[in-house]
């Protein structure tokens, strides 16, 4: 059996949210490890058998302390983690587009398999008073992030991924 890690980071909540999600439904699965971007290091990259990198959309980029994980972890692991699974889940206030695909360029420099495409959930935050306030993903979306769980939980357990 293997291991799913889950990486977030939220500041206002909708990230968390999504995370917590995907942990409650991936670890019917097999073990899990929800962790915050700033708590995670490279030893639990290298136990974990697949990853959920979850982040939200601040500026039109992943947010700074999801690409700090990102910086603090990519060289002692690279060459290290290669082919292992991994999907993406972005909260964003528009597109989210390219969050996301930063987030596929780092994890295509650390060779990990996209095993499905990114989930981005729109909060459509477009004033600073929304942009800051505490989010309330709705449950239609939060069963999106269960389904990408209990999936990614379901394929590294089965040995699919």
């Amino acid at each position: 059996m293997g291991h799913l890690l889950i990486v977030y980071h939220s500041k206002t909540g909708g990230s968390r949210q999504m995370a917590e999600a995907a942990a409650d439904a991936a670890q019917a699965e097999l073990p899990i490890a929800l962790k915050t971007a700033p708590e995670t290091e490279p030893a639990d990259m290298f136990e974990a058998d697949g990853y959920i990198f979850c982040a939200p959309e601040n500026l039109a980029a992943i947010a700074g302390v999801m690409k700090e994980f990102f910086d603090r972890c990519y060289y002692p692991v690279l060459g290290k983690i290669e082919g292992r699974p991994y999907a993406q889940m972005i909260c964003a206030g528009s597109d989210g587009e390219n969050a996301a695909r930063q987030t596929a360029r780092i994890a295509q420099g650390w060779r990990l398999r996209e095993v499905q495409p990114p989930l981005i959930v729109c909060t459509h935050a477009q004033t600073p008073e929304a942009i800051l306030a505490e989010k309330t993903i709705p449950e239609d979306q939060l069963a999106r992030c269960r389904d990408l769980g209990a999936a990614m939980g379901a394929g590294i357990s089965m040995g699919v991924f």
